[in-house]
């Protein structure tokens, strides 16, 4: 049990570091810069579950706002005023939706499920990302406000496709690497159980 733990542990605070990586991981696109924090929630999501998943990328999302810099911009409290900040809200919901919709056993999970599940969460992510940053800049900050038509293209058009590219890849890691952790797993009990522990 405590092996268990601490392999969870683990696997979280990895997660945490893989995805502060993929936030300085930029693509410069108007509006919304494209990260590659998506991969990596994505597969917390897919390999920790979404209670674990989720709580790895709250985690982050609170590291960030205590001041690490661990946001694509850096990080501090007055984060939550950038327009992008809800795209690190939705990776939160983003996860536990991928998570739940892919299940909680790790083994016999087919591409087409994860890609769903992966597909699901990432919608959750746009809703979350598009909607705080209309309010921000329309309501919040009223000098500098985007139109619903520039939202669409900038936050959904040019976006999108490089992010479903993502969902796939995760789909497939995530199909290849289940089968081997579930395996592992089951060895390390196996010799946690032998060992009496």
């Amino acid at each position: 049990m405590r092996n268990s733990k601490i392999r969870d542990l683990t696997f979280m605070a990895i997660f945490i570091v893989l995805i502060a990586i993929g936030a300085r991981i930029t693509i410069p696109v108007p509006v919304c810069p494209f990260t590659l924090q998506l991969e990596f929630t994505t597969l917390a999501a897919l390999i920790l579950g979404w209670k674990k998943g989720g709580f790895a990328v709250f985690a982050y999302v609170l590291l960030g706002l205590a001041g690490l810099p661990v946001f694509a911009a850096g990080g501090g409290p007055g984060y939550i005023v950038q327009p992008t900040f809800g795209y690190l809200a939705g990776y939160i919901f983003g996860t536990i939706v991928t998570g739940l919709i892919a299940g909680k056993n790790r083994e016999h999970k087919s591409f087409i499920r994860l890609l769903a599940a992966n597909l699901a969460g990432l919608m959750v992510v746009y809703t979350f990302g598009m909607a705080y940053l209309w309010f921000i800049r329309n309501i919040y900050m009223t000098g500098n406000p985007i139109t619903f038509e520039a939202l669409v293209i900038y936050c959904f058009l040019l976006a999108v496709p490089g992010d479903i590219l993502l969902c796939v890849f995760a789909a497939e890691l995530g199909r290849r690497l289940l089968p081997v952790l579930e395996k592992n797993d089951l060895l390390l009990d196996n010799r946690t159980q032998v060992a009496g522990v």
